[in-house]
């Protein structure tokens, strides 16, 4: 038998896999990628007898392979917060999937577990900013708030590393990120036990955002903002969380940062306004290449020629 742990390479599908293997240590094939590689169950070739974990990966994008892998014999456990369309009807499916807009994956896997390992679920949820939801979580853990705050930080910083057009974009392969974190089931010793690790995301993150800084305004309105950042490899990794931060700066605005792609179009992270968590995915999937949830969403390559369609219907989507 072959155990296949498939999941996202940002904070949210980290965190909830250490969770399942800090429940149940097994050796596992792992299949992950950049945050927007979402069609990782193409990459499974599972059979008869074979487990697969899916974990903060689309449904609604990988239901093909879904039905393809179920129908090859193994079983399939599935944990999700994205919309997932129609959810297969299979003997040998187990479907966790909520999209709730104050929801993620490893909150979801923290009440599979029984907050069996809750501090990292509150990474992961930080991570994917559900701030209030991460604080509600940790209101029930003995938690001081100096160490809240590096839980926060910790999550931040896990899931800009996700961020990227291609792995040689990141400062860790998130296969690598995970096996490095594996070795820590309170995410507080990895934080003191491996300060080089720990610091070097820091660095790259606060590095990168501080460039994000500069960035060019397309457009800014009382209901939404946009900005756009260059085509370099730091832009493409601090893209969401400067996405993520300009929504915690200004909750009752909409967000977009545009990320200039060689081929004249753009990469979009959209993050809804936090006082209104709705539509990002509504807004993202009316363009090619578009998708996500509720709350935060993006668009792989808007073509140049749609742009101010796209800030139009950003802006008018939320007033």
């Amino acid at each position: 038998m072959t155990i296949y742990d498939v999941f996202n390479g940002d904070a949210d599908g980290i965190c909830a896999l250490l969770q399942l293997r800090h429940a149940e240590a097994v050796e596992s094939q792992l299949i992950t990628g950049v945050k927007r590689d979402i069609k990782l169950l193409t990459q499974v070739d599972a059979g008869q007898g074979d487990r697969v974990n899916v974990l903060d990966v689309s449904m609604d994008k990988n239901k093909a392979d879904l039905v393809r892998i179920l129908d090859a014999g193994a079983s399939v456990f599935y944990c999700d917060h994205h919309v997932a369309g129609d959810i297969p009807t299979h003997t040998n499916l187990s479907a966790l999937i909520n999209p709730a807009a104050d929801v993620c994956t490893s909150l979801l896997i923290n009440g599979h577990l029984k907050g069996a390992f809750s501090r990292w679920a509150i990474v992961g949820a930080f991570g994917d900013n559900l701030k209030n939801s991460a604080q509600a979580l940790a209101r029930t853990v003995d938690l001081t708030n100096e160490q809240v705050t590096l839980l926060e930080n910790l999550g931040i910083y896990i899931n800009y590393n996700g961020y990227g057009a291609s792995l040689s974009d990141l400062h860790f392969e998130p296969v690598d990120l995970y096996r490095l974190l594996l070795r820590y089931s309170d995410p507080l010793d990895f934080i003191t036990d491996d300060a080089v690790h720990f610091s070097q995301l820091e660095s790259g993150y606060q590095d990168d955002m501080a460039k994000a800084q500069s960035s060019d305004t397309l457009r800014q309105t009382p209901h939404s903002a946009a900005f756009l950042l260059p085509n370099e490899k730091w832009a493409r990794r601090v893209s969401g969380v400067y996405g993520n931060d300009l929504a915690n700066q200004h909750p009752e605005r909409a967000h977009a940062v545009l990320t200039s792609r060689p081929d004249h179009t753009f990469l979009v992270s959209v993050r809804a306004p936090l006082n209104n968590k709705v539509d990002a995915d509504t807004l993202c999937m009316e363009f090619p290449t578009g998708g996500g949830r509720k709350a935060a969403a993006g668009i792989n390559a808007l073509p140049a020629a749609m742009l101010d369609q796209f800030l139009d219907r950003l802006d008018s989507l939320y007033r």
